[in-house]
């Protein structure tokens, strides 16, 4: 009876300075801002649609191939359609962070983005999105980094090549918005919690004339101050490769 007594109180000991120092670490944590960042890396970039991998096929004369990725783009956009983004959030001063201030739990707003200024790969003259005539848009964004703020003051850009093989496979890629970057006011981001409405902004890339028939391996990059993307042992840090293949 002793012995279990002893080992009752020692455990009971045990869990209460355990229970004392989670208590005391949450004390000094912040639910809307990581209390360390030093370690976080540079942004990553990911693109829709994304359906099962990075070999996106379909075939032109075959809706039932490219109408998976139409029904995907008009869901992933539905949250920047024109009407919510004016609903929701406000009109922002093009070219500068967008910096607010007050408490760190007050609830801050957010830019618009609206689905318009993807032009002819918003889906909304063309609900194929260019699939239909061999021509698909692919839309990349950032990966949300708690108070980021990306290009040191210059908007950071996109471009895709060829990553392997003939450049002359990709012969043209439009961008959208006209100048293919990612605008300073919809940055920095503050969070889940208090940043509610927040959308992140994109860029649409048009690939509008791809060699068909064939894999073409293509990479599509973040350029800007403070930007990584030539590290091999990570394929999303700053940039993002998929392998795009249109038959006829």
């Amino acid at each position: 009876g002793l012995i279990l007594l002893f080992y009752f109180i020692f455990y009971m000991f045990l869990v209460g300075m355990f229970a004392f120092c989670m208590y005391v670490m949450l004390l000094t944590l912040s639910p809307y801002t990581p209390t360390y960042r030093d370690r976080v890396s540079p942004p990553g970039v990911m693109i829709r649609p994304y359906l099962n991998g990075f070999t996106i096929a379909f075939n032109v004369s075959q809706p039932s191939t490219w109408q998976p990725y139409v029904d995907s783009m008009h869901h992933f956009l539905a949250a920047y359609d024109d009407k919510v983004q004016e609903e929701k959030n406000i009109e922002c001063i093009s070219g500068q962070y967008f910096i607010q201030g007050g408490n760190e739990s007050e609830e801050k707003k957010a830019c618009q983005f609206k689905r318009s200024l993807l032009q002819n790969c918003s889906g909304i003259e063309d609900p194929t999105f260019g699939y239909s005539k061999g021509q698909p848009p692919w839309v990349s964004c950032f990966f949300q980094i708690i108070g980021y703020r990306p290009g040191a003051g210059v908007p950071v850009s996109v471009d895709c090549k060829v990553q392997k093989g003939n450049e002359s496979d990709l012969r043209s890629v439009d961008f959208y918005p006209g100048n293919g970057t990612f605008d300073l006011m919809y940055y920095p981001y503050y969070g889940k919690i208090t940043h509610v409405n927040y959308t992140s902004p994109l860029v649409a890339m048009h690939f509008t004339d791809v060699k068909k028939n064939y894999l073409v391996p293509i990479q599509c990059s973040l350029n800007g101050k403070g930007i990584i993307n030539d590290l091999n042992s990570d394929r999303f840090l700053g940039r993002i490769i998929f392998t795009l293949s249109i038959g006829k």
